[in-house]
């Protein structure tokens, strides 16, 4: 069946009372049916549409002979000159106790103005505390009452009203019955309410007829986008904006991410915007995901997709920081979450972004605040299952830790659909340098670009400990900006330039010769081990002034061919180099410093791995796994004393070995070893260019034990 209506099928005039009728005919017929039935009715709707509804129901519920008493508060004209208490409260609460405490006979009472009883989070203001016992009074009243969904009502009055309904926004099927000929004229020669409905779903039939009138542009215009723009500005609610944020332009690299995105959401809604076959649009609305979860470390870019998102498909942006939400008076943290809703429900198409979503909504029972995230849950959870298919609201959760999420927020129907952003890799992080350095004027040559790649890729970390993400590499290219805008420079950035932005307001330990001296020997020691050791990377950068809090030197390798598979002879090789810095210092300093501690952690442990859990601890270990787990207290507790005593022996055996081998290598080729040492000296840092220069002028022997070193457990 096909959503396109032909003009001559829309109506010539309407009235906001025709409107009201033909928008919620069935609604306000089951109302008056429930109402004569003698069933107290609470209608949930905006404020300006409360009259209209009062209207209809007024004439459905005369035509059965039953007269409504509509107490808003305004004295009626016999009372004008009489003694009511002044006020707009003041005179409801006396009509409300002459309605309760008058005739005997069966009266329909009606209240539109509830939200005026309590508060703004839901308690009881003084008038309430007055009013709750007159409407339980009188039982042959029957009440229609009115609910404003910016405000909550107390549970006590609420239960006044066995039958409830809401009357937010319009359905779709109603829509074609909502515009007239005139103004259908704006959107194309083929109206497709269907099409309308994304931008006007959450407003109110008496709204919508504000709105349509008041369309400007010429009549059957080959686009429609400027009718659609006038709308998407009257629907924004109070400071509202769709974002202008590019998928290509502002978001560098993360091709697998933006491409499962763009599979499984984008593509979902251009492919329903192009139909016009009612069930084909059906079922696409079943498969698109409204509750979303993008996740990853902080930085790397989550509330930037959720606004690209927007941008694509048009919509308004909410973004909440959960812990603003939380509050310490009863049910206002609630009331803060429905609010919100409501506003993007009015200003659909929108999306709502919870930033840290977690703060709130981790798994219920582990909660350790005021318990108020348990309500925040189940506030969200009820809204969530509220929305309807056809409305084009999405939420997207933000969080660092989608583990700790509660899994009733994470099942199908609420937050299914996962986007896993990760820190940039080298490809990533090379495009959104790109763009900085496009907006940011930098100037920067290729050599300097690739240095970027690789000075913040793995192996380097930020001063805070963690892998470079896109915040911090727009803090580096800022601070490129600024130092060049110091210096009134208008060259080509340079590596130099982006050695300073990352380390020239650093505090570095201001060491002694004779320590640089020490350092440059342990480092030393690490990087020509590394050069005769040809199951390890290549060496990218040997440093000793390292602004890491963590180590005053270091020697970094490339990334590995191979990431995801490792052999024992890479195992044995870098075993040799961590021990070699410690052989260095033996070799050339005729000393030990207690700068290996680092090292030699990292060669037990490797050693430990290839014996206990790889089963390569030689014939007197066997092949086996020894450990469960990585538990130090229980990982040999089943384990004989003559077993762990075996196991003890063959990890010894290979970390001699591999000292050994370090110190051979040094020894042969010691005579490379000062010289490195001293270039070291000279120039505190190393990169890769200079090592393949300094690798290539110096004729380099071969290492003491054949490719792959020993056999592990044996001898040599």
């Amino acid at each position: 069946m096909s959503v396109l209506i032909d003009e001559k099928e829309l109506p010539q005039e309407l009235t906001a009372e025709q409107a009201v009728e033909a928008a919620y005919c069935s609604e306000l017929a089951e109302v008056a049916s429930k109402v004569q039935r003698g069933l107290p009715t609470l209608i949930e709707c905006d404020k300006d549409l409360a009259p209209f509804l009062y209207a209809n129901l007024r004439n459905r519920l005369r035509a059965a002979n039953l007269r409504c008493l509509y107490l808003d508060g305004r004295p009626r004209q016999e009372e004008q000159g009489g003694t009511m208490p002044a006020g707009m409260i003041g005179t409801m609460i006396a009509q409300l106790r002459e309605a309760v405490r008058g005739p005997v006979e069966r009266r329909i009472v009606v209240l539109p103005h509830l939200d005026l009883l309590t508060t703004s989070q839901g308690g009881l203001t003084t008038e309430a505390r007055e009013v709750i016992p007159l409407l339980y009074e009188n039982p042959e009243l029957v009440w229609i009452g009115f609910k404003d969904p910016s405000f909550p009502l107390p549970q006590v009055i609420e239960n006044l009203f066995p039958h409830r309904v809401s009357l937010l926004g319009i359905r779709r099927d109603r829509l074609r019955y909502l515009i007239t000929r005139k103004e259908s004229r704006k959107f194309g020669c083929e109206f497709n309410p269907w099409a309308l409905y994304k931008y006007v779903s959450g407003v109110n039939a008496v709204r919508l007829r504000k709105l349509l009138s008041t369309l400007e542009g010429e009549d059957y215009p080959a686009n429609p986008a400027h009718a659609y723009r006038q709308l998407r500005q009257a629907t924004l609610g109070g400071t509202l904006e769709v974002p202008t944020v590019s998928f290509e332009k502002d978001i560098g690299g993360y091709a697998k991410v933006k491409a499962q995105l763009n599979n499984e959401v984008l593509h979902l809604l251009a492919r329903k915007e192009q139909l016009t076959n009612e069930e084909q649009i059906r079922a696409i609305e079943e498969l698109i995901p409204k509750g979303m979860i993008f996740w990853g470390p902080p930085g790397t870019g989550k509330t930037l997709f959720a606004k690209a998102m927007a941008s694509e498909i048009g919509a308004a942006v909410t973004i909440v920081s959960g812990p603003e939400l939380k509050s310490k008076w009863v049910g206002e943290s609630e009331e803060n979450l429905r609010q919100i809703f409501h506003a993007a429900r009015q200003s659909a198409p929108s999306i709502i972004v919870f930033d840290e979503l977690d703060s709130f909504a981790s798994a219920r029972g582990t909660y350790t605040g005021s318990g108020v995230e348990h309500s925040m849950v189940n506030q969200l959870l009820t809204e969530m299952d509220g929305f309807h298919r056809e409305e084009m609201v999405f939420v997207v959760g933000t969080t660092n830790w989608v583990e700790i999420l509660d899994p009733a927020l994470l099942r199908p129907g609420r937050f299914e659909f996962h986007l896993h952003i990760p820190y940039p890799d080298a490809d990533a992080r090379r495009e959104i340098i790109r763009i900085y350095d496009r907006k940011m004027d930098l100037k920067m040559s290729e050599e300097t670009l690739e240095y970027t790649v690789r000075r913040t890729g793995p192996g380097y970390l930020t001063p805070q400990g963690t892998p470079f993400s896109g915040d911090h590499l727009n803090a580096v290219c800022r601070s490129i900006a600024r130092l060049r805008l110091r210096e009134g420079r208008t060259d080509t950035s340079t590596p130099r330039d982006v050695e300073r932005a990352l380390t020239e307001y650093q505090d570095r330990p201001q060491m002694t010769p004779a320590e640089e001296r020490v350092l440059a020997t342990h480092e030393a020691g690490h990087a020509l081990c590394s050069l005769f050791c040809k199951h390890t990377p290549p060496l990218e950068r040997i440093t000793i002034e390292s602004t890491n809090p963590w180590a005053f030197g270091y020697v970094r390798h490339q990334d590995p061919a191979h990431r995801y598979i490792r052999t024992r002879n890479e195992y044995l090789d870098a075993i040799c180099v961590a021990l070699g810095a410690r052989e260095a210092e033996a070799l050339l300093l005729d000393d030990l410093s207690m700068g290996a501690v680092g090292d030699l952690e990292t060669a037990t442990a490797l050693a430990r791995e290839l014996v206990e859990v790889h089963g390569l601890g030689g014939p007197e270990v066997g092949v086996a796994r020894f450990v469960s787990d990585n538990d130090e207290r229980q990982r040999r507790a089943h384990l004989s004393e003559g077993q762990k005593e075996a196991l003890d022996r063959a990890i010894r055996t290979i970390l001699e070995e591999g000292r050994q081998r370090a110190a051979e290598i040094l020894r042969r080729n010691r005579a490379l070893l000062e010289t490195l040492r001293d270039l070291l000296l000279e120039k505190k840092t190393i990169d890769a260019k200079t090592l393949a220069q300094f690798a290539g002028n110096n004729r380099m022997s071969q290492g003491p034990w054949p490719e792959g070193g020993p056999a592990v457990g044996g001898k040599s």
